[in-house]
Order: C-alpha cells, then structure tokens, then sequence
C-alpha cells in the first residue's frame, strides 16, 4: 500500500455548530467530534478533540509511548460510522466506528482492523466528547501496555552462474571489533590502534569511533572471511585486550576480488538507504549495496516477516494482533562462468591500469567473464568503460565498405600518410612498407592501414558507419540485465571526425563488452545481444541485422589478421580457426595508447582493452593468448 496521510478536517458547518451551540435549541449531532477524533488518530494528537476522562497531553503521550514501534510506518484512519447509541439519557451516548490500516511492509498485504469509541454528550458545554482509551486506537490495548514489533528475516537468494554453478552465498565471516563493555575507558584507545594497526586500517579514525561509541558498545573495525584464506588469526586477535571477534555470514563470492563489480556487495543498510525505504529496511539489516545485489535487491533479498502484538510492562505477550511469515528471497540466475572469470581475473591481476577481460559467446551471447582490473577499484570497467576502441573498429568500418559494395579482394590504396581538412594522419610506426600501396581489402584490415579505413569511412559517412556498427552488436541500448555499455558511434559526425571515427578514434567509444560482442556477431553470422542475467529482454535489433555473406567475409579478413597480420603471434597449428583484430587508440598528445585486441574461436568471442599499452598486439595480444590457450 501507498497512500498519502489522511488529515481530516472539521466542517465548516460543524467549526459553526460547536461555536453557536447556545444559540441553538437542537442538539449537535456527533459525526463533527467522531471526525475530529479519526483526524486525531490519524495524526495522534487528540489537542483538537474534546476528550472525556482525561487530557490532550496525557492521551498524546500514553499513545506515542504505546505505539513507538509503530511510529515509522503509515497508516490511515476512516471514520466508518457514527450514531447515537439508542436508549442512552443520562449521559446520551452515542458509538463512532472507525477502520485502521497499517502500511507494514513494501508488499501489497496491509494491516487492517476496526475500533469503537464511546461519545458523550456533555450538557453543561453542550459538546459531543469522546471517551479515551488506548484501545480506540489498537483493539484490545490497555493503559500500561504497548504494542511491539518483531520481525524474521528471510534467506537472501543466491547468485547463480552457468549451469547453475553458486557464485554467491552464504559463507562465514568474522565481524572483528573492540567491546567496550570489557575494557576500562583507559584502555579503548590503546586497544583500538593496536586492532586497526592488526587489521591494516586506519588507527586514528578507528580510535575515534571508538571513543564516539556508547559505554557498552561492539564497535566492528572490519569483517573478514572466516576460511583457510584468513591471514589474521585467532591467537593474535586474543593477545589485544577487549577484542571480540563475533561469527556471522554474509553473501559473499569464492573470493573477494571474483567478479566484484558486477555481482555487487552486501552490507548494512545506510542512513540514505533507511529513509528511501519508508520503513521497509530496518536499522542493521543487510542489502546490496552495489552491483546486482542492489539492482536485484528485491528479489534477492524476499520480505522479511512480523509479528505484532501486545505486550505489558514486564515485556510479557498479552495477545497477538497480526503476523505474516518471512518470504525468502529468489536465487538470480546469470550467464557467468566461474572457471572462466576466474581465469579473466588471473590474467589481468597485475595490471597497472584500466584493464578488463570480456568473453561472449556468440551462439546465445551469453556473458562469461567480465573481469576489471584492480585498477579499476572496483570499478566495472568490463561492462560500462567507454574508451576508444583502436583499429578493432576496422572491422565495423570494414562492413560499412562491403556494404557500399566492396568486396575483400576489392583492390584499394595505402598510402603512408593521408590529409584530411588539413590534419595529417599516418600509419602506425613499423607498419610494413611491403603492404603500402595497392592491396586487397583483406591485406589493409591484416596489416592494419590506417589510410584506407579513414578514406573508407569518408566515402561511406557517418550514418553507414553507425549502422554497421549497429549490425555487429554495438547497441546504444543494451539489455544485458546489468549496467551496460556497449558502443557509441556518432550518425551525424564528417570530416575528421568521421576520418578518425574510421580507425575507432576521435568521438567514438566501445567498451570490452560491446567489442567482445563485435567478434562475437562475426562468429555467429547475425547479430549478437549479449546478456547477463537470464530472462533479460532482447535489444532492440539492428535496422540492418548481418547477414551470413556479410559475415562470413568479415571472419574471412579477421582470419587473415591472425594468420599473416598484426596477430600472427596468435596462430597455432593445432588450435581450430581463430579470427581477430588488434588496435591501439592513442588518446593524449604524448601518444599514450589503448591496447586492444578481440578474436573468436569455436562458441567463445573475448575483448581484452589494457588503459596503458604499448600496441594492442604488444600489450593486449598476450593476454589474449593466455586465455586461448586455457580454454576449451
């Protein structure tokens, strides 16, 4: 439920009635005091109502007081029905009903009960009064009693991989912090430095939360893995006075780095959090704080279940008013490989910049591995980095050429340097001269010619590019079921904005995914919507799917790069046919480069992008060659 408070209002007529009731010699009727009395728990501040019994003040705090647990949740108040009681004289009496419902949790399932309350016709003020009881506003509630709220938590679903492999669960964690409550306050801030100097966290800040702390409290420093992998052990924790190290769990990944950026963390709620919600997150609880464990909150996460009741002062359950059963939450099933993204992350760890590793495979586009690098701190470079991507476009500006009627044996020219609008462009240093010149289409993508992609793209325009790019799987509206970027390539560029567009620099950008989803198109001879998350929806498809000829002229070109191009190093005469392209983005005026490399064999297409490189062959090329080779 979703419903905005109810203030109810008195009359016009009625405010009249109660300030002329001497000029009248009908007695008032009771619906104005039975509305004042439902604006009154609705708002629960009865200093508008005439009470009978007792006052304003006391009624407002023996409330507050009674329904504390309550407070943070919204409820509304209807006035059912109102009538004089028949028979009553002396006092006349009359009863009022009225219907409460409670917003308890983010479900469609609310709270819902009826109340009475006794009016009474005061003859001397010649006012309707209404007789307070706590039980006006909770069936049943007595003075001295209140209502409390206990509420179960559900099992937060898992994260599931391909063929349904755990990626995230459940496992024992350590929540390692400083007890105030057995230590002298003396002692809190030697302890403190000497845990935070232990854990390898900031000891002048830990210190500090721990003196803010209460008198009695566990302050947690940090929490940590309980498995064979922990380095901090028991015997050292033990040898700092007031450290207690309590056993818990939390949804956690095989290892603290797998696939972080994308699948997420889990930790307690923030302060942020808990206003969003409404009520619906209580202080303490666990959600996902990035990743999918925050998209997928809801459903990772269930509903949690309550009991309400009422209770006396000794904390005693009197009687139970309503409870609903904790719903776990739903396990969310993804494309990701274990074994493979574990090998992504191993071969990009040492990385010193930007880095990611994608695989795709092309026959489903399902995404294996998306590794970022550790110097992408946490960052999820692998699905929304948006980097120049290098000669790997050639191949989309290669299909916008063979659309415009060109074919891989179509002779065109090399120059070593072309001017466009009066800026100057050149191959790349140490392209080899033996292909500059007149050569196939086939033997520029190869070797990689600058020249003749930037002519390409100046004859087909921006539009024809975009498309292309479009063909092969660079959607500017991904759905992966994540966060994604794949492509952007401008429809409207020209000069040498379009030239540069041509070798996949200037205002071009891709991310490893989106190339990893270029070469995965190619092997797939039609067009490739990666995802994620099963069940996500299709992209939206290209205007101009691929076509298999199209294709199969692109793989033909990409299998020429690995066997005599700027792959060569790539081809083994064991392996099945592999297909690639490197590229190198320059992306500042001291020619610091983007590494690229993307290539496919059998079911399996993969990107690597290095942020500082040497040359896509160079830098990215032996990544990509480690993985081929530990991989089916």
């Amino acid at each position: 439920m979703s419903r905005p408070k109810r203030f109810l209002a008195l009359p016009a007529a009625a405010l009249l009635m109660v300030g002329s009731l001497a000029a009248c010699s009908t007695p008032p009727s009771p619906e104005s005091t039975a509305e004042s009395l439902a604006a009154s728990l609705q708002s629960m501040d009865f200093s508008a109502v005439p009470l009978a019994g007792t006052d304003a003040s006391t009624a407002n705090a023996e409330l507050a007081d009674a329904l504390k647990s309550l407070e943070s949740l919204d409820h509304t108040v209807v006035l059912d029905s109102v009538g004089e009681d028949e028979g009553s004289k002396d006092p006349k009496t009359a009863t009022a009903t009225y219907t409460t419902v409670w917003d308890i949790d983010s479900s469609d399932q609310d709270w819902s009960y009826q109340t009475t309350a006794t009016l009474e016709f005061d003859k001397d003020s010649k006012t309707w009064m209404a007789r307070y009881s706590p039980s006006i506003a909770v069936p049943g509630l007595e003075a001295g009693q209140y209502v409390g709220k206990k509420a179960s938590i559900a099992k937060r679903g898992d994260i599931l991989g391909d063929k349904d492999q755990t990626l995230m669960t459940d496992r024992s964690v350590l929540r390692i912090g400083i007890d105030k409550h057995s230590l002298e306050e003396g002692q809190w801030e030697s302890s403190a430095k000497k845990l935070a100097k232990l854990l390898d966290i900031d000891a002048k800040a830990y210190a500090s939360r721990v003196a803010a702390g209460g008198a009695s409290a566990f302050v947690v420093a940090l929490t940590l893995r309980d498995d064979n992998d922990r380095t901090v052990t028991d015997a050292q924790l033990q040898n700092i006075h007031g450290v207690l190290a309590k056993p818990d769990s939390l949804p956690l990944a095989p290892s603290r780095t797998f696939a972080r950026a994308v699948l997420g963390t889990v930790g307690e709620a923030t302060a942020e959090i808990l206003a969003d919600s409404k009520g619906g997150i209580g202080p303490g609880d666990q959600v996902g704080l990035s990743g999918l464990q925050k998209t997928y909150q809801d459903q990772l996460a269930g509903t949690k279940g309550y009991s309400i009741g009422i209770y006396d002062k000794d904390k005693q359950a009197v009687s139970d008013l309503v409870s609903r059963k904790a719903v776990d939450g739903k396990d969310l099933k993804t494309s990701l490989d274990a074994d493979t993204q574990e090998l992504a992350e191993s071969l990009i760890e040492d990385s010193d910049s930007d880095s990611a590793l994608v695989a795709v495979r092309p026959s489903d586009g399902a995404i294996l591995a998306a590794a970022s690098g550790p110097s992408s701190n946490a960052q999820n470079t692998a699905l929304l980095g948006k980097y120049a991507p290098g000669s790997t476009f050639k191949v989309i500006t290669a299909l916008a050429m063979l659309r415009s009627g060109q074919t891989p044996d179509s002779t065109v020219d090399c120059p070593a340097t072309m001017t466009v609008d009066g800026k100057s462009f050149k191959n790349y240093d140490g392209y080899p001269s033996s292909a500059l010149g007149k050569i196939p289409l086939s033997e520029a993508l190869a070797q990689s010619c600058n020249t003749v992609f930037l002519e390409g793209a100046t004859k087909v325009k921006a539009p024809a590019l975009a498309e292309a790019a479009a063909s092969l799987g660079l959607n500017p509206s991904p759905s992966t079921g994540a966060d994604a970027f794949l492509g952007s390539v401008p429809d409207k560029s020209t000069g040498t904005a379009l030239a540069a567009g041509g070798i996949g620099q200037g205002t071009v950008e891709a991310s490893a995914l989106g190339m990893a989803t270029v070469a995965a198109s190619v092997q797939n001879a039609a067009t490739v919507s990666p995802y994620l998350v099963d069940g996500a929806d299709p992209a939206p498809a290209p205007k101009i799917p691929l076509s298999a000829a199209e294709a199969k002229a692109l793989a033909g070109m990409m299998a020429e790069v690995v066997d005599h191009g700027t792959l060569k190093d790539l081809k083994q005469p064991s392996d099945p046919k592999i297909i690639g392209k490197s590229g190198t983005a320059e992306y500042d005026s001291e020619r610091n480069a983007h590494a690229w490399v993307i290539a496919a064999r059998g079911d399996l297409a993969v990107a690597v992008f290095v942020g500082d490189g040497s040359g896509g062959a160079q830098t990215a090329g032996p990544i990509l060659a480690g993985f081929l080779a530990k991989t089916p």
